[in-house]
């Protein structure tokens, strides 16, 4: 959800007076923190690295029905973090369930990001097996809620923001799971490589992802009658922060509108600690945080950093274009979202049949209505599965030319054979519909 990840953007920061870097700590207008905001959002240059997060949800090897209690999760990983950590180098990250995420590093390439990730997740499920545990990829845990096991002000304050608008904030935070691909933004140009357009096709292919994916039809053990119910949680979790921009309009203008006009999640305070109360006055927006008249202190360009890093809307851009709208995929089916997300954005002919197919979408896509639509039916939506279909055979297509039976492209072969091609999803295997 907001663990720590490395940067698979471009570019840097702007400088402050002389080059140095900006003074974190130093206050902000309004004025000020749009332009910092706009400088940040699309770091540019020729769209090549990829990078991938996989959360997961740990459960017991033999019965998967039971938890695992979080002294024993970190028992099991103390010894391969004492040790330097993961081969490859990627980080390790709890969530507040407990959910396990595994950030790689970005890869020079997709294959070379799958290798970086498939190596180190080798090494975490070994390390898990040893302490009788096992990563589970469902978009949303099937079984009983689990309880928040993480302490820290910034998830207590979470949970009373959240809790004003029901309970769907704390599912988000201790039941859900994703796999999240990090591409670079593009470049400044203003053709198919340039994050303008970038920014557009994500957004177009959004919910198309959302539908093709969809892992979270069960909750608490009975059928919610959704296919990705983790995207229907998201969505009701608090829609000033996880509804989609409007992928028209400017994207540096519209991410900075975006960002001011979210209400605040959390607010830090000192003391630092554990014992701090970091929870934000209810419905204080950043923007009004800034033209101040009431009791907080003025925000430095440390807080508009950290207010960034609890927005969730499907695509955040982050320097990098972080899609967040996958649910997190059995074994290793995230090789096969991974691989048809960064195709269709990165390789140029799979990006064009990708537009064509999703252009119809594109008045759709600003709202949540085509995104709950995805979660709700998955490809059975009729006017979503046609465009997955062309979708994952546009990416199958592009990884054959280039990857020709390369992890990659063994994984989409098949991904589209058992469920694309089929109208399925693998919601449909929870389901017992495959």
């Amino acid at each position: 959800m907001d663990a720590v990840v490395q940067d698979t953007g471009t570019g840097s920061a702007p400088a402050g007076p002389l080059g140095r870097p900006p003074d974190p700590e130093a206050e902000l207008s309004e004025a000020e923190a749009a332009e910092y905001i706009r400088g940040i959002c699309f770091k540019t240059g020729p769209p090549r690295r990829v990078g991938v997060e996989l959360e997961w949800h740990v459960r017991d090897r033999v019965d998967p029905a039971r938890a695992v209690p979080a002294e024993r999760i970190d028992a099991a990983l103390a010894p391969l973090l004492a040790s330097g950590g993961l081969p490859c180098g990627s980080l390790l990250t709890r969530e507040p369930g407990g959910q396990v995420e595994l950030s790689s590093p970005p890869g020079e390439s997709l294959a070379d990001c799958v290798r970086l990730a498939t190596t180190d997740l080798a090494v975490l499920r070994e390390t898990l097996a040893s302490a009788g545990a096992a990563l589970h990829g469902h978009g949303l845990n099937p079984f009983r809620p689990p309880p928040r096991v993480l302490d820290h002000p910034r998830y207590r304050a979470m949970e009373a923001h959240f809790d004003r608008h029901g309970p769907w904030g704390r599912v988000m935070m201790r039941s859900t799971a994703a796999v999240q691909v990090s591409l670079d933004a593009g470049d400044d140009s203003d053709g198919p490589t340039g994050y303008r357009a970038r920014w557009r096709l994500v957004h177009q292919l959004g919910p198309v992802l959302v539908a093709a994916f969809a892992n979270s039809p069960l909750w608490r053990g009975r059928p919610t009658g959704w296919a990705s119910t983790r995207q229907r949680v998201w969505a009701r979790a608090d829609p000033h922060r996880t509804r989609p921009p409007h992928a028209t309009a400017p994207p540096r203008a519209e991410w900075a509108r975006y960002a001011l006009d979210a209400p605040l999640l959390c607010l830090r305070r000192p003391p630092d600690g554990a014992d701090a109360d970091w929870t934000a006055p209810a419905s204080l927006t950043l923007r009004a945080w800034l033209r101040g008249g009431h009791r907080e202190r003025p925000p430095t360009r440390a807080d508009i950093d950290y207010h960034l890093s609890t927005l969730f809307p499907p695509v955040r851009p982050r320097g990098w274009l972080e899609l967040r709208m996958i649910d997190a995929q059995s074994g290793d089916g995230w090789l096969a979202a991974l691989a048809v997300a960064a195709t269709l954005l990165d390789d140029p002919r799979a990006a064009a049949a990708a537009h064509a197919a999703t252009e119809s979408l594109t008045p759709l896509a600003h709202g949540p209505g085509l995104w709950l639509r995805a979660a709700r039916y998955g490809p059975a939506d009729p006017l979503l599965g046609p465009a997955v279909r062309a979708c994952v055979a546009a990416a199958e297509s592009a990884l054959a030319a280039t990857d020709p039976d390369g992890p990659a492209h063994r994984a989409v072969a098949e991904f589209a054979e058992r469920y694309a091609d089929r109208g399925h999803c693998p919601a449909d295997v929870h389901r017992g519909a495959l």
